[in-house]
């Protein structure tokens, strides 16, 4: 089955774009497409036999229930096709439309929001599912019923029971497939429902075909069938196949050479050669082999081909926030690894603290030293080990300066009335994308009263923070200010989240 993960994103200046997953989900998209085209036509080639067959002289009544049968299955397989086409359409302008007028791919690729709305708030996931549910048990009565629980078992269209953990407490399918994934790897999900279909659809038929013909196989129209289970696969897991004519006598057992692992050559059981290997590489994998039936006279022998995708292991990290980890704040990161679930997807970064959100797959780093650190991305296999799969070197700053002002502003010509009704001197972090606060915790205050002699400077030193009313010197002389006056803070030192003090600037205003 096809292993999809909630990719992530991080924008430009806020969020450093991974255009290598986003171009893995687009790749993938493009192959399982590519490969639903093959299906389908391998599939129509054994469609049309039942048809030409019906046509055959006395086969008529044998061979017409099938064939409308599978007129019927082609009808509704094409139907569930075109739905979820539309299904890849809408999500494409819910994200703000396709990048070009060729294009089959959306303009903004990392848009998380579209399936979130679609699927999962708009409940658009409930049809899709009861659809994909509909098509599955039609297509299982439409074989013998002798047949249908062991079709079942292999039948590619089926739905997934959700996980239920604490990100999804209700199990809620909607949000296991859909919350927060980005644009172009939904596309990819419906591509993997639309070859769940074609997979399925070739099943059928090909079974109709053999039910048509179970006693007298019209070995004139045989054909080589090659049927993977699988069609995208990480480095590592199984790759496994039925490889079959579409029709065949019980009695006479073809033989089946494939040609990769030394051209090794397998019996079948009731028709079906079973095949299975470890996917090797990346990319675009071809298997070839033969198929022969021995016969009274000649062997008849077929060729017989199917791909698979291999993808790699492959992680990502987003820094939500910004592309650098700031000490003193919650530094907000989301993480995932393409072929494992986000619940088994972890951090390591020493010398740091990180917790967990409400949210799988998001994280709050704590970091407390400026420089560097190396982010390992952990993934916890099938047999239960931690394994790293990627990581990301990020670099560690203190929160910049604050900048101080008094009545909005960092010095300059203020009303000596407004001047008199404030309270304190702030620190205010200017484009800063963190929540982060500066406490102004001393500083000294001095006044120029216009042909007077200077007053102060008053020293007002607080840890809790320091208002004008702490010291009554400097209230005193607040109070006695008038126009013309000119009003010096100076010496201003602040503590901001990392817990360091700073000395900052100083505000001179001129009062009129």
């Amino acid at each position: 089955m096809i292993n999809l993960m909630y990719l992530v994103l991080t924008a430009l200046l806020a969020l450093n774009v991974s255009n290598e997953i986003l171009n893995a989900f687009k790749t993938l998209s493009v192959s399982i497409d590519r490969s639903n085209q093959s299906i389908e036509q391998k599939t129509n080639e054994v469609y049309q036999m039942i048809k030409e067959n019906e046509n055959a002289p006395g086969q008529a009544e044998k061979v017409r229930p099938y064939r409308e049968k599978a007129d019927e299955v082609v009808k509704q397989a094409d139907e569930m096709v075109k739905y979820l086409n539309d299904w890849k359409r809408r999500v494409v302008m819910e994200a703000g439309g396709y990048s070009h007028e060729d294009s089959t791919m959306p303009d903004k690729m990392d848009n998380i929001d579209a399936t979130t709305l679609l699927l999962v708030e708009k409940k658009g996931g409930d049809t899709l599912k009861a659809k994909i549910q509909a098509l599955r048990e039609f297509f299982l009565q439409q074989v013998n019923p002798a047949d249908t629980a062991a079709m079942a078992k292999t039948l590619p269209l089926a739905i997934k029971p959700a996980v239920k953990n604490d990100h999804n407490p209700k199990a809620d399918w909607n949000i296991e497939n859909f919350e927060h994934m980005p644009a172009v790897a939904s596309l990819a999900l419906f591509s993997k429902f639309q070859n769940d279909v074609r997979s399925s659809q070739q099943l059928i038929i090909n079974k109709l075909f053999q039910e048509a013909h179970l006693k007298d196989i019209k070995f004139d129209t045989i054909g080589a069938v090659a049927l993977p289970t699988t069609t995208y696969a990480l480095e590592g897991q199984k790759i496994e196949a039925a490889i079959m004519l579409a029709a065949f006598n019980k009695a006479n057992r073809p033989e089946v050479k494939v040609m990769a692992g030394g051209g090794t050559t397998k019996p079948a059981a009731n028709g079906v050669v079973p095949w299975e290997t470890v996917a090797k590489g990346t990319g675009l994998q071809t298997v070839r082999g033969q198929i022969t039936l021995k016969t009274e006279g000649e062997p008849i022998v077929r060729d017989w081909k199917f791909e698979y995708m291999v993808g790699s292991t492959g992680a990502s990290m987003q820094l939500d926030k910004m592309n650098v980890f700031y000490i003193g704040v919650d530094n907000p990161v989301t993480v995932a690894a393409a072929g494992y679930s986000v619940e088994d997807v972890s951090l390591d970064i020493p010398g740091a603290k990180i917790r967990d959100s409400s949210v799988k797959g998001h994280y709050n780093i704590r970091v407390d030293k400026p420089g560097k650190v190396e982010v390992g991305i952990m993934a916890r296999t099938q047999d239960k080990t931690l394994k790293k799969v990627g990581s990301m070197e990020v670099r560690v700053k203190r929160i910049p300066d604050p900048v101080v002002k008094i009545g909005g502003i960092p010095g300059g010509s203020m009303e000596a009335a407004k001047f008199r009704i404030q309270i304190a001197p702030i620190a205010v972090l200017e484009s800063f994308e963190f929540a982060a606060s500066f406490r102004i915790v001393s500083f000294t205050y001095s006044m120029l009263p216009r042909g007077k002699d200077i007053i102060g400077p008053f020293t007002n030193d607080n840890p809790k923070g320091c208002r004008f009313s702490d010291v009554a010197n400097i209230a005193k002389a607040q109070q006695m200010a008038r126009p013309g006056d000119k009003v010096f803070i100076e010496n201003i030192k602040a503590i901001g989240p990392d817990g360091q003090t700073r000395t900052l600037g100083q505000i001179v205003l001129s009062l009129f």
